[in-house]
């Protein structure tokens, strides 16, 4: 990424990104759907529930990951090649050790975590099925997603687009079987998750093996280095801080959407899911941004970032305006996916004003995500957290503030998703024109 022309090498990197991503967040859709219409609004609503939660640990695995690859990446663009290796194996047994402790932790508490979050009587004990499941695979979890960020890091975004596939695939297959043909109902989703998961990490794990053999490193490396630890701690810390804060008010949202009682949470949780998968496009070219940038960073070449940022702008700008048209239009039919025949019609009616409130304004978030990338991979961490939490604080208070007055209600749920992406937005460009995140230095 440190030659050639940048744009053209920014969406060549950035593509099989996008692509694994949708991957990924493709057995999210497939779990969403077979349990809506299979077992129906109820169990809907439970793995709604439960997906808020989750996503704080995928928050604070995908956290952890970014402090690596933008520490393994500058590594790599400054042709340290011992100290990326020991970089890769430091990151590797941390992840272990965190993610273990977060199993333990999980089992323990989940029923007390989903009491805590208003969870209605008719969808607690799935809810809670569901969630201890999901803490069974949590090692899995995090070792999958670290191996991803290494690959990216080292500029190799294909070889998790085939890992991302094959899980998602295998995950669908394993939904069916046992929703459907066992009856296992919101259990079977859960297993069918970790199993997917647990043999992509280990898979994963033998590909990074092989690789790491193949780059045949002649400069000494370590197994530990706590120095190394503490270099990337002082990115993956605050990019955990950050990620989990985020996780942390899409809790609270999901609490205050569960006030208003199965309905609503169902047609949330069908609307987020469709979220979650069209926004992955700008997401993942921000990533490949933070990437871009950090191994340019890494080989003094800064020059390079603001020509990968106009093509990467190019991109979120295309994507947001296509994704946003066909939500926009087709919403109802996309949102009948999830919910059985027969269902209130305000599932349908929640779920369709969601997408058509939020889907206008992508392109907003695909432009914030491009500017956070920049600081993220430049090692610009505390405007980096600013920004995000400026996005957090905005969306929490005005869901919370709005929500109460008359004839707003639960409908400033999704207002305030787009005013919080407009303020980051804000925040990160002012920073990004003033230059001063060439300043940073990691490595």
């Amino acid at each position: 990424m440190t030659s050639g022309n940048p744009g053209r090498t920014l969406v060549k990197f950035a593509i099989p990104m996008v692509l694994g991503n949708l991957f990924q967040q493709a057995y999210n859709l497939a779990d969403t759907m077979i349990v809506g219409k299979k077992v129906g609004a109820n169990a809907l609503a439970a793995v709604g529930t439960c997906s808020s939660i989750t996503f704080l640990f995928i928050a604070i695995a995908t956290g952890a990951g970014i402090g690596a690859s933008v520490v393994i990446s500058q590594y790599f663009g400054a042709g340290k090649f011992g100290k990326m290796r020991s970089a890769i194996r430091t990151v590797m047994l941390t992840m272990l050790a965190i993610s273990s402790f977060i199993t333990v932790l999980g089992l323990l508490l989940h029923r007390s975590i989903l009491r805590a979050m208003n969870t209605p009587p008719e969808v607690f004990e799935d809810a809670a099925i569901y969630l201890s499941i999901y803490f069974m695979g949590v090692i899995f979890l995090f070792l999958f997603n670290t191996l991803n960020a290494i690959f990216n890091a080292l500029g190799n975004s294909k070889v998790p687009l085939l890992f991302l596939a094959f899980s998602s695939i295998l995950n669908i297959v394993l939904d069916l079987v046992f929703v459907i043909n066992f009856g296992l109902g919101v259990a079977g989703v859960a297993y069918a998750t970790l199993i997917a998961q647990a043999l992509s990490a280990v898979l994963s794990f033998l590909a990074l093996l092989i690789y790491m053999k193949k780059l045949k490193v002649q400069e000494e490396s370590r197994y530990f280095d706590l120095e190394i630890l503490k270099t990337v701690a002082n990115i993956a810390v605050p990019s955990i801080i950050q990620q989990s804060i985020v996780s942390i008010g899409i809790v609270l949202v999901q609490a205050l959407v569960n006030r208003y009682g199965p309905d609503v949470m169902a047609g949330y949780t069908a609307a987020t899911k469709i979220d979650s998968v069209a926004i992955m496009p700008m997401v993942n070219i921000g990533s490949a941004m933070s990437t871009f940038t950090a191994q340019n960073i890494g080989a003094k070449k800064p020059e390079r970032v603001a020509k990968g940022l106009r093509g990467a702008l190019s991109m979120v700008w295309i994507f947001g305006l296509f994704i946003a048209g066909i939500l926009y239009l087709y919403g109802e039919q996309f949102i009948g996916f999830f919910i059985e025949t027969g269902a209130s019609e305000k599932v349908m009616e929640v779920g369709i004003e969601y997408l058509k409130v939020v889907s206008v304004f992508y392109v907003i978030m695909g432009t914030m995500n491009n500017f956070n990338g920049v600081l993220r991979g430049a090692g610009d961490m505390k405007v980096f957290m600013i920004a995000t939490l400026c996005n957090l604080s905005v969306r929490v208070v005005l869901a919370y503030g709005l929500a109460t007055l008359s004839g707003i209600g639960y409908h400033a749920i999704w207002w305030s998703i787009p005013i919080g992406w407009t303020v980051a937005l804000i925040v990160a460009y002012v920073r990004y024109a003033s230059g001063r995140w060439k300043n940073v230095r990691t490595v």
